[in-house]
């Protein structure tokens, strides 16, 4: 009798990214790289938070892929009068039964648009640390999953500050990444004029690839080979932020973590299955850049965001890669 363990079956993923890129190029013209940045934090199983101006195709980026991955898509408008059970759900009183029911609310789902999530009050925004840490959510005593994958696509305007309420640091630190959409070019401007006019929710985008295949992926990404001297690299570039004067503290575990899961998602959308330096480099503005404050408040978001990616900049220049 043999009882030889047969090696697990390698898969490849990289024919279905290529299908989900191209199937939201589609709609999304010109945005190769933002679209490579969602796809990382879809495979790393993290959430994206994009600063932008409006009209710049925020909400097309999460509704194309959720309906890429054959997902389900929630948006939430986020205003100083919501409510956290309009955000998770509430419990609701069946005379029938005699008894309360949970009634969810539009997080549960797939993909999640907070929509100008910084409008909103801090207790409605503490109502998303769980749910986007866990991806649960807890009520009346009950704890309930709002399924898997689940990505929280959250949007700020950077120009209008009236009427806002900044996100603190631990809600911050539950963004993977935070990346800005752009303006198009000319030429890719021209091909958006020639699609046909319709709502984000109207457009006709076929599923590439299921939602239990995306567990699948993320679960494969996680096992992407990470070499010793790499994460002795992750671990030199978050202590030099920790030393940094000019930040009121470094990088901590969990930011270190996250570009490690970053690094691990590019190599396996550039089709490999090890990590190398250039994973790290590239993921490294967009993990960290939010997760660190300047000791000496500038007053300007504008002016600290451009302090702090010039510092983090010059980190990266400093610390040799590994050998």
């Amino acid at each position: 009798m043999n009882d030889t363990v047969a090696p697990p079956v390698k898969v490849d993923y990289t024919q279905t990214l290529e299908a989900l890129r191209g199937n939201m190029s589609l709609r999304l013209k010109g945005k190769g790289k933002v679209i490579d940045q969602a796809l990382v934090c879809l495979l790393a199983g993290g959430h994206l938070l994009i600063e932008d101006l409006p009209g710049v195709g925020k909400t097309t980026l999460a509704y194309c892929l959720a309906k890429s991955i054959n997902g389900s898509f929630s948006r939430i408008q986020f205003t100083s009068d919501l409510l956290p059970t309009d955000v998770t759900g509430v419990s609701v009183y069946d005379d029938k039964t005699r008894s309360f029911h949970f009634r969810k609310g539009p997080i549960f789902a797939n993909i999640v648009l907070a929509d100008e999530i910084n409008r909103t009050t801090p207790k409605t925004q503490s109502s998303l640390l769980e749910v986007m840490d866990r991806a649960k959510v807890t009520a009346d005593g009950e704890t309930y999953s709002v399924g898997s994958p689940f990505l929280v696509f959250a949007t700020q305007n950077p120009v209008d500050y009236e009427g806002t309420f900044p996100l603190p640091e631990s809600q911050m630190d539950r963004f993977l990444m935070r990346v800005s959409m752009g303006y198009p070019s000319a030429e890719d401007e021209v091909k958006v004029l020639q699609l046909p006019k319709a709502n984000y929710d109207e457009m006709n985008l076929d599923p590439v690839v299921e939602v239990s295949v995306i567990k699948e992926m993320q679960n494969h990404c996680a096992q992407v080979f990470v070499e010793e001297s790499i994460l002795h690299y992750l671990v030199r570039l978050a202590n030099a932020t920790r030393t940094e004067n000019l930040f009121k503290s470094g990088i901590s575990p969990r930011g270190t973590l996250a570009l490690k899961a970053v690094a691990q998602a590019r190599a396996m959308l550039a089709g490999r299955d090890f990590v190398i330096p250039e994973d790290v480099r590239e993921g490294f503005l967009p993990v960290l850049q939010h997760r660190l404050h300047l000791r000496q408040q500038t007053g300007d978001p504008f002016e600290e965001k451009r302090i702090i990616g010039t510092v983090l900049e010059e980190i990266l220049e400093k610390i040799s890669d590994p050998t």
